[in-house]
């Protein structure tokens, strides 16, 4: 199936590696030409190396801090003088650090807003000047199943995730009429460097292998597994591609069914 994604050119945040990386790569073998962006130079420019590795396609590496107040503008800036405008936008930053509401420090809960929410709004920002340029915008902001099934000692991704999903839905409302698609995706466990790293310390506070800490967490997905990186970025790639082009404010899970509820 051809996504209509040929020569489309993208930029997705913090993709040095995790999910980022692996939707990056997606499109890269859909003929896009991609943007990654992250803090650490060395490691952007190896995920770059990786991608093109198995795609001709054109990627560059974009280094920033998304989180930082003036990077936006740089980061698109810089893509956008690299090709000439600006088709797609996917958003992406770490995740806030765990923690219940009384092991939280209050300046957490600011680092996380800053982290989740803001580093998405100065990126739309920072491009919607140029997507509104494109026969093709899209725009993809990445949330989490937090967002519709809060889990336990994670009190500030359960809250302040909820403001992305919030953005996504009113920027559909008021750039739908443009053109310009706006959907969110909200993935489950999945095998991330990230994800391998918490279950490696839950290995060890629980006197049990990686393997078992990983199986027990997967136990509660109907599918019994974690999710491989590119089975969420073929289902990013998609919902940014024409062939998706009447989905407009969706929140689309990516978790093996572990979000319980109907709506």
């Amino acid at each position: 199936m051809d996504l209509g994604l040929h020569d489309a050119r993208v930029l997705v945040a913090a993709s040095s590696r995790g999910l980022g990386a692996a939707t990056a790569r997606r499109f890269c073998l859909e003929g896009a030409k991609v943007a990654v962006n992250g803090r650490e130079a060395a490691r952007l420019e190896a995920t770059a190396r990786a991608i093109r590795d198995v795609s001709a396609d054109e990627v560059i590496a974009v280094v920033g801090d998304v989180t930082e107040p003036g990077a936006a503008n740089r980061i698109v800036g810089q893509v956008v003088g690299q090709w000439g405008g600006l088709d797609v936008l996917v958003t992406n930053a770490g995740g806030p650090p765990p923690g219940t509401f009384e092991s939280t420090p209050l300046e957490a809960w600011e680092r996380a807003f800053q982290l989740s929410v803001m580093s998405a709004v100065r990126l739309i920002h920072a491009a919607l000047p140029y997507l509104r340029q494109s026969d093709r915008a899209a725009i993809l902001t990445i949330a989490s199943l937090t967002v519709k099934q809060p889990l336990d000692n994670l009190i500030l991704s359960n809250s302040v995730r909820m403001g992305v999903t919030g953005l996504t839905k009113s920027l559909a409302n008021e750039l739908g009429p443009e053109g310009i698609r706006v959907n969110s995706i909200l993935p489950g466990w999945t095998l991330t460097e990230r994800v391998d790293e918490l279950m490696t310390s839950r290995a060890q506070q629980g006197g049990i292998t990686l393997d078992e800490a990983v199986a027990a967490q997967a136990a509660d997905i109907p599918l019994k597994r974690m999710a491989d990186p590119a089975e969420f970025a073929n289902a990013a790639v998609f919902l940014c591609s024409p062939a998706a082009g009447y989905i407009h404010g969706a929140m689309v899970p990516v978790d093996g069914g572990a979000i319980r509820a109907t709506l």
